[in-house]
Parts: C-alpha cells; structure tokens; sequence
C-alpha cells in the first residue's frame, strides 16, 4: 500500500486540507495519509521559513525520518507544495513513486505575471504591509476559493482565523516563503516518474495557462476542473480524488502489463 504525502501552498497548514485527506483515503483504500506542515506554517509555525525549495525538501523529510515514515512515498502537491514535489523528486527520485501537482507554477515554463496573476499585487503587497490577519485570511479565501454560499464561506472564514490565531504565520515568514517560491527554478529535466497535473479554470490566483504549459513541457497528464479555485481540493475534493485514483489505477493496470 502506498504512503501519500500532502504538501501545501504558501502560509497553509494541514488544517486547511479540510475534508480532503478523506476523501482520497475513501477513493484510495489501504493507502496512507501523511500531511507535514512546512516550517513556518502550522504546527512549525515557530521555525523559521526556509528562502529555498531545496531547504523545504530536506525539513519534510527530516521529519518524515522522525516519525518513522519509510520511503518510497507518493506525493500530492498544492501550488507552492508543488515546487516542493519537483524538487524532491528530482533530488530524490528512489523516494517518490509518483507525483500529483495541482494548480503550481514554475520557471521557466511560466511568465512570473501568470504565477501570481499582476491584478492581485496591490492586495497581496497591502496584506503584507499592513498586516492583520482576519483582512489577510479575507484576501487568501477570496483570491483561493468559490466554494460555497456566503454561510458556508463565513464559516470556513472562522475556522481559518482560529488557525491562524492558534499558530500564527508570520510576516517575516509570509515573505519568505514568498522568495523561495519566486526563486523556484524547475530542473531541466522532467522528473523520471509517473506526473499527473491537475489545474482550475477559475483560479484567481494562479494562471492555469502555466499547468498547461508545465504539462506539454513534461508530456504529463493533464486534468482540468471546469469552475474550481485555486485551492482545487477545498472546491472540489471528491474530484480531486476520483481523478488521483482513475490515474493510479490506469498506472497500475498499464505496468502489470508490461
């Protein structure tokens, strides 16, 4: 049975996978759900927040090795989490399996005006100036999600901020996590295992134009959700794991018959 591991985006933790976990365990059975927060987001919101993706790589499998989490892994990544998938995949490949990466840019197959969308900038540098976190989680649900009715999405809103008070993420740590995902360089190379990409049509905040031109680059399967956010898993997690468990069964049947 495989171990999969959910890495997310830039200041999320594991909470906000919300009901995800879940649901692919539902559409993935006997498989195991790990999801690590990244230094300076959640549990680790203490530490420091590396300035690179390679440093991300090595605190996610430190911690793995802690907790006694043996490789191989199988690696299902949101938008910054996917930098962290490429790049461990890359360094690493007897570690991962496989590799899912939803709605993640990357040098240099994406403009860095199509990795943050230039009519979110005014917002996203005013968030990080002035601060205050229930305007900050505001800005990150509007600008991640069309999930719900305005009950629904007042009430993920007060889940959200009770995360943020309860592990705070800095503004040191925001921004750092920033440059390390605008430093981000794939590999020349595609990582030598099985990808699979999947991207929204209404991401707001992340051009799906770059899962597009990320998946003809790699000749990587690619899914695309006809409505869904940027934060794909939370709009639409069933989906999601319909399409991971479609794809690795696919696999599956295509090797038994090799």
């Amino acid at each position: 049975m495989s171990t999969w591991i959910l890495l997310r985006g830039l200041m999320r933790e594991q909470r906000h996978w919300g009901r995800f976990p879940g649901q692919l365990a539902r559409a993935l059975p006997g498989a195991t759900i790990i999801t690590p927060d990244l230094p300076g987001n959640g549990v680790h919101h203490a530490a420091i927040s590396p300035t690179s993706v390679a440093a991300m790589v090595e605190a996610c499998r430190a911690e793995l090795r802690a907790r006694g989490v043996r490789a191989p892994y199988s690696l299902l990544a949101l938008s910054l989490g996917g930098m962290v998938a490429v790049e461990w995949a890359s360094r690493y490949p007897n570690e991962i399996d496989r590799a899912v990466l939803i709605n993640t840019s990357m040098r240099p197959f994406s403009r860095f005006h199509q990795r943050l969308r230039w009519r979110n900038y005014p917002a996203i540098v005013r968030m990080l100036l002035e601060g205050g976190v229930d305007a900050q989680e505001r800005l990150i649900l509007r600008l991640t999600s069309r999930h719900g009715d305005n009950a629904e999405r007042e009430g993920l809103l007060r889940r959200w901020l009770g995360y943020q008070h309860e592990f705070p993420v800095s503004r040191r740590n925001a921004l750092r996590q920033l440059v390390a995902a605008a430093r981000f360089r794939a590999p020349a190379a595609r990582p030598a295992l099985p990808l699979l990409v999947l991207s929204s049509s209404g991401d707001q905040l992340v051009d799906p134009r770059c899962s597009q031109q990320l998946a003809q680059a790699w000749r990587a399967e690619h899914r695309i959700h006809p409505n869904a956010g940027h934060d794909l898993p939370l709009d639409d997690g069933e989906w999601v794991a319909q399409r991971v468990a479609a794809w690795v069964a696919a696999g599956d049947i295509a090797a038994e018959a090799r």
